[in-house]
């Protein structure tokens, strides 16, 4: 189990990666966001679903990989970061202006982690620390990425 949730949490090693491995993380993550994106052109509470879905897998799946790490919020984990971007590219469109700037403002909000994120990394602990905190990075991202959308600059 230990090795699974190694490989699931390093997002199948890309974590491993020796320089900036929450970055590059992030844009493993884009193809994700893309399918999700054409499963929300199906049905959007089928996108919505999958989302809640991975996070809740990522919670446990990041606390395993704590352990085996030996190491609290290792570098190596970046299910995180997939999580995190998700939300910021959900129900959202997949062109490549979006995509780009989720990902530039999500890098900028998971390193910023403003209030509750910096909280929640803090004093949560455990796999859902290590996560909720991107997520909730990702949903700030959503935010000036709709907002943007709505002024016509994206």
């Amino acid at each position: 189990m230990a090795q699974l949730s190694k490989i699931l949490a390093s997002f199948f090693y890309v974590g491993y990666v020796p320089v900036a491995p929450g970055t590059f993380g992030s844009a493993a993550a884009i193809p994700l966001a893309i399918a999700f994106a054409r499963l929300a052109e199906y049905h959007w509470l089928a996108a919505v679903a999958a989302f809640v879905l991975l996070t809740a897998a990522a919670c446990p799946i990041a606390g395993q990989a704590e352990a085996a790490f030996g190491q609290k919020d290792s570098g190596r984990i970046v299910i995180d970061e997939v999580a995190g971007y998700l939300a910021a590219t959900l129900l959202l469109p997949a062109s490549w202006s979006v995509l780009l700037a989720a990902f530039a403002l999500f890098r900028l909000f998971d390193v910023l982690k403003p209030f509750p994120a910096g909280w929640i990394d803090r004093e949560l602990g455990g796999g859902a620390g290590v996560v909720l905190d991107d997520v909730i990075a990702g949903f700030y991202t959503q935010a000036v990425l709709r907002l943007l959308l709505a002024l016509g600059l994206l």
